[in-house]
């Protein structure tokens, strides 16, 4: 599977991409169908001192979808660390992987059209 990995507006960090490809090599276990990823790192503003969160975007091809993951900045404190936010934002692409898998089994209904309440005259 080809994997991008898109270090934004920091230096290249050999620890944060071997962890990634561990992260990766996880999730094509789980789910063979992946045909790509491409995760983005972006530091915390330049600013910031304190408080700043590690932004990743993950983007995981499927043969009918793309799931995308837009995670960190949820406020959590443990963010600052980008290993910590790495680890959120994967197990939120995991989380979107297990439903994807439980919709094309059949074991959550999707629905095509948002459901319109119609006025009856007594209304």
């Amino acid at each position: 599977m080809p994997l991008q990995i898109t270090f934004r507006h920091m230096d290249h960090s050999p620890a944060l991409e071997s962890r990634i490809r561990v992260l990766v090599a996880r999730l094509e276990k789980f789910d063979a169908h992946i045909t790509h990823c491409h995760v983005i790192i972006a530091p915390p503003p330049r600013h910031h001192r304190h408080g700043a969160l590690y932004d990743f975007h993950i983007d995981i091809g499927l043969p009918e979808k793309v799931i995308a993951v837009r995670h960190a900045r949820s406020g959590a404190a443990g963010h600052e660390d980008p290993f910590v936010a790495l680890r959120d934002a994967f197990r939120a692409v995991r989380r979107k992987l297990e439903d994807y898998r439980r919709t094309r089994r059949g074991e959550i209904k999707s629905h095509s059209q948002p459901r319109v309440r119609r006025r009856t005259p007594a209304d």
